[in-house]
């Protein structure tokens, strides 16, 4: 099979060569392959190489990677968390990461470029794309990486008011991640000697996340460009809330956009602490506009040599939610 040539596997224009015979040969070095993996792996790996149904792939995928992991950092991928990053929070390096490609390559038959591994930073992009390859589709567009500077340079919103440590967007929606330090200027007085994360931050740094989003990952009409000046909350339905959050908390993050036509985008969003749920809220609007973009063209330049978007003249989408 030439490399990268995955047209699928399961996908319904795939030539019917494209499935062989699942024999007993194959099941024992399937077996010996996987002597290392559980045995669910080991079976959910088997029933997908039988039937090719795709509903295997995510139990074969995790399988392959906890055989990799450190014992201590295992449970981890057992809490089904799509957004565990395969650095920083399973320790895969790019050694580790190879050697779980070639495992995967093995076992599913097929071939993964080089190029493509580039994009996938955690377990749910991995899922993806295995699952688009063996269906035959088109993989998903890479998941974007936003750490704090490039957050800065980009947001209309900063600090002390931004509450975003690092970002990753895709097609799909965003992801976040905020650290309650306990050193946030708020928390001196909610509360006296009780420091608590106000539940209305909470919803306000989903909002930023979804500002985020509107400005990296929508996709505008054609030759428009969102203005970041001109963004804004507008409601917030479905809200409740889990659980209290408190300094040394780490807040995860999570928007999908579920509707956009100018000048109103609606967001779902929730966040967790852990495997806690923390927050939520069934809808976040924000009204936003488009900008003339030859008006536009010489601050984007200025901000390209600058590094930094900072302009305090702007309000931020906090400005209508009140603690």
């Amino acid at each position: 099979m030439p490399k990268g040539d995955l047209e699928g596997q399961a996908g319904p224009d795939a030539p019917e060569a494209a499935a062989k015979p699942f024999t007993v040969e194959d099941e024992s070095a399937l077996r010996e392959s996987l002597k290392r993996c559980s045995p669910a792996t080991i079976e959910a790996a088997i029933a997908y190489r039988k039937t090719q149904e795709a509903s295997h792939l995510p139990a074969v995928i995790i399988g392959v990677i906890e055989r990799f992991v450190e014992p201590d950092l295992r449970p981890k991928l057992k809490e089904a968390d799509d957004e565990l990053r395969l650095v920083e929070d399973l320790g895969i390096d790019s050694l580790t990461m190879m050697e779980i490609v070639i495992l995967v390559e093995d076992v599913l038959q097929m071939q993964i470029n080089n190029e493509d591994l580039r994009n996938l930073r955690t377990v749910g992009d991995i899922k993806v794309f295995i699952d688009c390859k063996v269906r035959g589709l088109p993989p998903p567009k890479p998941t974007k990486f936003f750490p704090i500077e490039e957050i800065v340079s980009v947001m209309p919103i900063q600090a002390p008011f931004l509450f975003l440590n690092e970002a990753t967007i895709a097609g799909s929606g965003a992801q976040g991640k905020y650290k309650i330090t306990g050193q946030e200027f708020f928390l001196q007085g909610h509360f006296k000697d009780n420091p608590v994360m106000p539940a209305s931050l909470m919803l306000e740094a989903l909002g930023q996340l979804a500002v985020l989003y509107l400005l990296e990952g929508a996709v505008p009409d054609e030759g428009k460009i969102i203005d970041r000046t001109k963004i804004f909350f507008t409601s917030c339905e479905g809200v409740r809330c889990h659980r209290i959050c408190r300094p040394g908390d780490l807040l995860s993050m999570s928007v999908k956009p579920k509707r956009t036509k100018m000048p109103l985008a609606t967001f779902e969003g929730s966040i967790r602490v852990g495997q806690d749920k923390a927050a939520m809220a069934e809808e976040i609007t924000l009204t936003f506009a488009y900008a003339d973009a030859k008006k536009n063209a010489p601050a984007e330049a200025a901000t390209t040599s600058s590094g930094s978007d900072r302009d305090d003249t702007h309000p931020p989408v906090a400005a209508a939610v009140n603690a």
